[in-house]
């Protein structure tokens, strides 16, 4: 008879309440639950239109090369970037997507008895990296207004504070935060603490907040991108982050070899030659949101103005309205597991898919009005 063993007892302290980040619905296993044979995802903020063409070459034309490993430092990829922002390549720290950035910068300084800081509702990554790493997660209320109150992230600053994330624009929120304003915080904290902007929606808001990277100034200072959502790239998984190439280097040390394979180093080298494409597709993003955001005003749900590639509804009875949706084939994000269980959050999709979500959406209201 074999032994039984309890294997959370052998595991590290840290893995006690620890949970795997939840995922968007796959559009798979909406499908297999109601039987359906079509449904739209708009639960994970991805481009629906797609990569640029541009990407999309890049990745056929390097398909015969699958058999070999890629560039283990992404050189190609990384003097890009470098170029893009005028800035050294021992500057950028790549990773599997944005997620494994933050990761990788949290395991790096943060350990046990040490803090990180992140609003409440700030991206649940972070209080799930800092748990991950053994530290204390330091979840700071918003402001009114559901924005990153940065008086208060400064004050909860002590000297086992070794990080700090700041979403911005924040997911799940969507609420902006001006470079003046993140000056000014930045300006009120020790030297030694490392800060992490996470611009994973920077190119919806480029034309308001500026160029972060060079407007911004402070020695821990990390302003973290991604390809997975303007640049329609989510399943490739390309994320970076720029920094002093100090922090870079001690970063790296954790990173895994080839942790960004060859056909998403090809599909992000081509997706930055592609800036217009890209940004053409933003216009009409940001066009389509300012629709769904007058839509769910007039239906007395709008949730609050957002600077992503997505939208707030708010209802005191959004549970039932997400199990309507889902079943005519629409998957929302419902936020409950951010404390905000009267919020669903809707992807901006293409433009039909918006209308078709925004007829649902009515014949649902006035079957709860019934």
């Amino acid at each position: 008879m074999l032994m039984t063993i309890d294997w959370m007892a052998q595991a590290v302290p840290q893995t006690a309440g620890l949970h795997p980040y939840i995922p968007g619905k796959p559009i798979e296993t909406l499908l297999r639950e109601k039987g359906l044979d079509r449904a739209i995802k708009l639960a994970s903020n991805e481009n629906p239109y797609g990569p640029s063409p541009k990407a999309m070459a890049a990745m056929q034309q390097a398909v015969s090369e699958v058999h070999r490993y890629p560039d283990g430092d992404a050189t190609v990829l990384k003097d890009a970037l470098a170029d893009s922002h005028s800035i050294a390549t021992d500057q950028i720290l790549i990773g599997n997507g944005s997620n494994e950035v933050l990761e990788l910068l949290i395991r790096t300084f943060a350990g046990s008895g040490d803090e990180v800081i992140y609003s409440e509702r700030g991206f649940i990554v972070y209080a799930l990296a800092a748990q991950a790493a053994g530290a204390i997660g330091v979840a700071v209320p918003e402001s009114d207004g559901l924005s990153h109150d940065l008086d208060a992230m400064a004050a909860a600053v002590t000297e086992r504070t070794k990080v700090v994330c700041i979403a911005n624009p924040n997911n799940p929120t969507g609420t902006l935060l001006h470079n003046t304003s993140i000056q000014a915080f930045l300006d009120e904290l020790p030297r030694d603490v490392v800060v992490i902007i996470d611009e994973a929606y920077y190119e919806f808001v480029a034309d308001q907040l500026g160029n972060s990277v060079r407007d911004l100034s402070y020695p821990g200072l990390v302003i973290s991108r991604t390809f997975s959502k303007a640049y329609g790239l989510a399943g490739c998984r390309v994320g970076y982050a720029v920094a002093d190439s100090a922090i870079v280097k001690l970063a790296n040390r954790f990173r895994e070899p080839f942790n960004i394979n060859l056909l998403a180093q090809a599909a992000a080298v081509a997706a930055l030659d592609d800036g217009v494409w890209v940004m053409d597709r933003v216009a009409e993003t940001v066009s389509e949101r300012q629709k769904l955001e007058a839509e769910l005003s007039n239906m007395g749900m709008f949730g609050g103005h957002s600077f992503g590639n997505f939208v707030l509804l708010r209802h005191s009875n959004s549970r039932e309205i997400l199990q309507q949706l889902e079943n005519h084939g629409i998957i929302p994000r419902p936020l409950a597991p951010y404390g905000m269980p009267d919020f669903l959050r809707i992807s901006v999709g293409l433009p039909e898919e918006n209308i078709e979500f925004l007829s649902v959406l009515q014949g649902i209201v006035r079957e709860l009005k019934n």
